[in-house]
Formats: C-alpha cells, sequence, structure tokens
C-alpha cells in the first residue's frame, strides 16, 4: 500500500456525470462511518458513487445509493453493499445544506469519494438539475474553451 503525504489523497470513486447533469454551487468534504470491511473493500478501490445521493434526516446527513461491494475475503459478519451510510459534518454545515435541500429543485450530489490522512472523505455538491439545453450551452462552450487553447 503507498502512503501519502499530508493533505494527499487516494481517489477511490468519482462522479463524472455531476457537473453534466447539475449546475453545483457549494460543495462540502465529509467523513464517512464505515465497519471494518467497507474500508477493506475501499481499500480494494471498489466503490460506486454515480446512482448516489445525501439526504438529511433528523439534522444528520446521509449518503444513500452508493455501493461498496462485499469484502472478498469477509466472513458471515460482511456489510450490506448498499445499506444508507452517515456522514460526518459540522452542525452549522447540514443546517445549510437542509435550508438549501428544501429549497425547490435542489439536490445533494456526490462527486468523489477517496481516502485523505487515513480516512474514508466524501465530496459532495448542492446543485439543480440542468435542463437539455444547459446541457448544450455548456457542452458548446466547453468546446469553444478546448479549441481556443488548441490554437495556441
Amino acid at each position: 500500500m503507498a502512503s501519502f503525504k499530508n493533505g494527499e489523497k487516494k481517489v477511490i470513486a468519482r462522479n463524472k456525470r455531476a457537473r453534466h447533469d447539475y449546475t453545483i454551487g457549494d460543495t462540502f468534504e465529509a467523513g464517512i462511518v464505515l465497519q471494518g470491511t467497507e474500508v477493506k473493500s475501499l481499500r480494494d478501490g471498489k466503490a460506486t458513487i454515480a446512482e448516489a445521493y445525501v439526504q438529511i434526516k433528523d439534522f444528520e446527513a446521509y449518503l444513500y445509493g452508493c455501493h461498496i461491494p462485499e469484502y472478498t475475503y469477509g466472513n458471515r459478519n460482511n456489510h450490506e453493499p448498499r445499506r444508507m451510510r452517515k456522514l460526518l459534518l459540522n452542525r452549522r454545515e447540514i443546517n445549510k445544506i437542509r435550508i438549501q435541500l428544501e429549497q425547490k429543485g435542489f439536490t445533494a450530489v456526490p462527486m468523489e469519494l477517496y481516502f485523505k490522512n487515513g480516512y474514508a472523505k466524501l465530496t459532495f455538491g448542492l446543485g439543480k438539475g440542468k435542463k437539455l439545453y444547459d446541457k448544450r450551452q455548456s457542452e458548446k462552450a466547453k468546446t469553444e474553451r478546448r479549441e481556443l487553447r488548441n490554437q495556441y
């Protein structure tokens, strides 16, 4: 296993469609409460956050829909792959997220799952879903920027 300096992170999973499907505003970094076999499975680099989302329930943040497969060498105490997982955030951050999620159209979208200083972390953003014409406009702007960059 590779050792990392302070602040370096080992990315496990990315949600590439997050910025494509949503206009992301604020982003947050949260720790995740995991079981032992989940950590071992994550260290193997196996996880999917494409269908995952974050919700506030009873003034606590939870991650739903994240798939961490069962650990290959685990025993009968292996974890459930799609269970909800508690996120570790400050009370102020939870209140800010809760207020924005209650507004119309906002969603908490996971963007990256990684290890930082030995701890599993999740970066998620608050965003509004893009319409089809918004996606076309952002794709057009991205293409124009790429063409300008390639000219020089």
